[in-house]
């Protein structure tokens, strides 16, 4: 798999990855599906940002996507990010999202920051045991703060400082 930064051709396989996540994930707490116009959009408002949008490319397919963005809005926050990562359903359990965190790990910190955060569903198992593996620890658990397929979510904070 080659990592690399996502460039507008990437847009379609991202849209449906993202929806994908909407519609059959808790993945994202996103219920309705996004657009390719919105998805675009978030992309170049990442990049004028010099925000990573990185893909994970298996030979020409897009398998998976990550970036990082500010983990709060004000001054005080701004070593810590926040980061997410989608992988096709087809390509799960392939090192896919192991590959992507790493990578979002180095860019943050050769970018100077001091802190990535997971927010990540209770129910994903798999990204909780992910996270610990590259050294996150939980540092909260918020009971029922997300509602979807009519069910109440807890979240889960994860810290890793870098």
């Amino acid at each position: 798999m080659e990592t690399r930064n996502a460039t507008e051709d990437d847009l379609p396989a991202i849209l449906a990855i993202t929806n994908d996540a909407i519609l059959n994930t808790t993945s994202s707490w996103n219920v309705h599906p996004t657009t390719l116009e919105a998805r675009r959009q978030w992309l170049h408002d990442r990049q004028a940002a010099g925000l990573p949008v990185l893909v994970g490319d298996i030979d020409g397919a897009v398998a998976g996507f990550g970036s990082y963005g500010s983990f709060r809005a004000w001054d005080g926050y701004a070593l810590t990010v926040e980061h997410s990562i989608y992988v096709e359903a087809g390509f799960r359990q392939r090192g896919v999202g192991r590959r992507l965190l790493a990578a979002l790990i180095d860019h943050a910190t050769a970018g100077g920051k001091h802190v990535m955060m997971g927010v990540i569903s209770a129910d994903n198992e798999v990204s909780i045991r992910l996270h610990e593996q590259f050294g996150f620890t939980t540092v909260g658990r918020l009971p029922e703060v997300g509602r979807k397929f009519d069910r109440w979510l807890d979240l889960v904070l994860m810290q890793r400082i870098l």
